[in-house]
């Protein structure tokens, strides 16, 4: 579901944690690794909406010993009493800091995990406002489904200002088949230097049907690690690589030349006053993948209201490094699968 009535742009989901389960929100998120929810004592928490987990009430609650595989396989640990000590921080400056444990995850169905590791965070802090803390479903060992061994996952975003939901799907030990070739796919490609981020074959851009002229080291993982194309639901805005997103912001005003422009707002350099206006046309724009598929964005999913007055902008930015990322903007309404067998990103429009 949307987080945005309550006060985030991210999407959460609802899960139990501990035994008997205690149902928290949280956020999901497929650019970290690292599950985790607020805990008793807190040292610094911040508001959610459901009462803080109390580890004290859980049966299968289980701190993680200094030397266990999970606590070396963290970027930033400590030993404390002999037990696993973790730490987080995000790229906006929120963090979240405890203990490392293992603990059981149930889902809506019912179905129970156990031996989950996850945070048990007592300072928490940053805008992860109405969640109780978060799912990480990256590519590294210590994500969801990393540990559950799932072999294919998806989800759809539903639309940022509804109230309706969707799901979020994982396949565990079951034998995935090659996709639909009529399927839109895109390949997963690895980056050596980085394991949790999810890195997508994305080779150029069109605009009203014109394919822009964005040089093909734009959207390339270069020798060091840097660069590439990330998709990430903790991300809410795509951010593009500057040249490519130059290119794109230009065609794409050269389209709307009809529309009354208006002033810049925050992070959005190409806005419109629709006030009085029911419906406008604005530009196609679509991705194109390695493999020859496309995959053509709604209309509402790069063109969103920004106030109430009637200002609109085109949600896209630059970014301030060589990495894009597809945000969850651009991925509302679409099924997004990883098929970690065959190592592809599937695309199902309209399959919430």
């Amino acid at each position: 579901m949307s987080g945005t009535n309550r006060g985030s742009g991210e999407y959460f989901s609802r899960v139990g944690i501990g035994n008997p389960p205690r149902e928290i929100y949280v956020i999901i998120d497929t650019g970290s690794d690292l599950s985790w929810v607020q805990c008793e004592p807190c040292t610094q928490c911040y508001t959610q909406a459901d009462p803080i987990f109390n580890p004290t009430q859980s049966s299968t609650f289980e701190s993680l010993p200094c030397n266990s595989s999970q606590c070396t396989t963290l970027e930033q640990n400590e030993c404390h009493g002999g037990s696993c000590i973790y730490e987080v921080s995000y790229g906006d400056g929120s963090y979240t800091t405890g203990d490392f444990v293992t603990e059981t995850i149930t889902f809506d169905d019912g179905y129970s995990m156990g031996n989950i590791a996850i945070g048990c965070g007592h300072n928490n802090d940053g805008f992860f406002s109405g969640a109780g803390g978060l799912l990480g479903l990256g590519g590294g060992s210590l994500s969801l489904p990393s540990q559950i061994n799932a072999t294919f996952f998806s989800y759809c975003l539903v639309d940022r200002d509804s109230n309706s939901t969707s799901t979020l799907n994982l396949d565990i030990n079951s034998s995935i088949l090659p996709p639909d070739p009529l399927l839109i796919t895109a390949p997963l490609l690895n980056n050596p230097f980085v394991e949790t981020f999810y890195y997508l074959g994305l080779t150029g851009l069109s605009v009203g049907g014109i394919t822009l002229s964005i040089p093909t080291t734009s959207f390339q993982i270069d020798k060091d690690g840097s660069g590439g194309v990330i998709i990430d639901t903790g991300t809410a805005v795509t951010r593009l690589e500057a040249r490519a997103y130059q290119l794109l912001r230009d065609e794409f005003r050269r389209g709307t030349t009809h529309l009354p422009r208006a002033e810049q707002v925050a992070i959005f350099d190409t806005c419109y006053d629709l006030r009085g206006h029911d419906s406008v046309e604005v530009p196609a724009v679509e991705l194109h993948f390695a493999g020859g598929k496309s995959l053509g964005l709604p209309a509402n999913n790069y063109v969103i209201p920004v106030d109430t007055e009637g200002t609109f902008c085109m949600a896209f930015a630059p970014t301030t490094t060589s990495m894009s990322i597809i945000g969850n903007v651009q991925q509302q309404g679409i099924r997004v699968g990883f098929n970690l067998v065959y190592s592809l990103v599937t695309f199902e429009p309209n399959q919430c």
